[in-house]
């Protein structure tokens, strides 16, 4: 197991850079430059200071190299944008509230559709199932930003409960006339429904297809022989075997809400990563694209591992590397 940690994590270095070799050469082959304003385009004696001041004069080549030098050790530069401020801060001031975005994300989402899958498949065919199912489809056909302006008008323009924008600005109180005020953060509510209702969604429609699986298998059925109650063949029996195809559909899903939303955080003005990064493309901010570039491959590539290794633990028979040969 350990070799196999290590082999994935070296492997990952690779990913990462071959990640950053492939951002660097698309930002350097899209027309335009950090310097190139329309509106008040710079003298070409100042713009060419400006190229010599970031090293951008030299041979693509040569960037790349003194730009990789300086990220292993974690040295990401500083932003074009904002030239008094180093990206790792820019990074270190966006990145919480997306991580904030994501993980209640994840939360609402994995809790709630495991839990509405699993009733769905013990309730097959009746009512709920097909409320549910259609539920289901509702949130996998229905684009997170198109709900997103359905609750603003409705939550906030129409019944003025919730804050329309922001993040972390109103508290933990929710404004709803004649009643007491609650403990929930307002502004938590909106975007994190209208971020997880696509995931829990498929979360749903997978949990109850291999939950249906599991209930018809032999060894639930040896378990209800033996008579077992239902709570504890659905923990032990049926989850544990249900839970492997949700892990492979979480695996992809998990780092995807990690690293944000372009229309989620920009809906709702959340000073996000996903936000920054499509200010900082429109405005060429070549270390602040390579770095969130960087950010988002490690995760992903930190995910997949945890993945594999909650393989292992859900279901002993899978062998990782070298482990699975011997």
């Amino acid at each position: 197991m350990g070799r196999y940690i290590v082999g994935r994590l070296a492997s990952l270095v690779f990913v990462v850079i071959a990640a950053s070799m492939i951002t660097f050469t698309i930002m350097h082959a899209v027309p335009g430059g950090p310097f190139d304003e329309e509106k008040q385009p710079l003298p070409p004696a100042a713009k060419a200071n400006m190229m010599r001041k970031y090293g951008l004069d030299k041979p693509m080549w040569q960037q790349y190299v003194n730009y990789i030098t300086h990220a292993a050790r974690l040295d990401f530069g500083i932003s074009y944008q904002q030239p008094t401020t180093t990206v790792t801060k820019l990074l270190a001031e966006r990145w919480p509230t997306t991580m904030q975005v994501g993980i209640l994300t994840i939360l609402f989402a994995f809790g709630i559709g495991i839990t509405l899958g699993v009733l769905a498949a013990y309730h097959q065919n009746s009512w709920l199932d097909n409320a549910l199912t259609f539920f289901a489809m509702l949130g996998i056909t229905l684009p997170n930003f198109v709900l997103a302006f359905l609750l603003i008008l409705f939550f906030s323009v129409r019944l003025d409960w919730l804050p329309m924008r922001g993040w972390g600005d109103s508290g933990c109180l929710i404004n709803i006339p004649g009643q007491r005020e609650g403990f929930m953060c307002a502004d938590w509510v909106m975007p994190v429904f209208a971020y997880a209702l696509g995931p829990m969604a498929i979360i749903a429609r997978f949990t109850r297809a291999s939950v249906v699986d599991a209930i018809r298998s032999d060894f639930v059925r040896t378990a209800y022989a033996k008579g077992l109650g239902n709570r504890v063949i659905l923990s032990r029996h049926v989850l544990k075997n249900a839970l492997i195809p949700i892990i492979t559909v979480a695996g992809p899903m998990i780092p995807d809400l990690l690293t944000g939303s372009i229309f989620i955080e920009s809906t709702f003005a959340i000073n996000g990563i996903g936000k920054f990064f499509v200010t900082s493309a429109f405005n060429r901010d070549y270390p602040m694209i390579m770095a969130i570039a960087f950010l988002i491959s490690g995760i992903w590539g930190l995910i997949y591992l945890l993945t594999d290794l909650v393989y292992t633990w859900v279901d002993p028979r899978v062998r990782l590397g070298a482990e699975g040969s011997s």
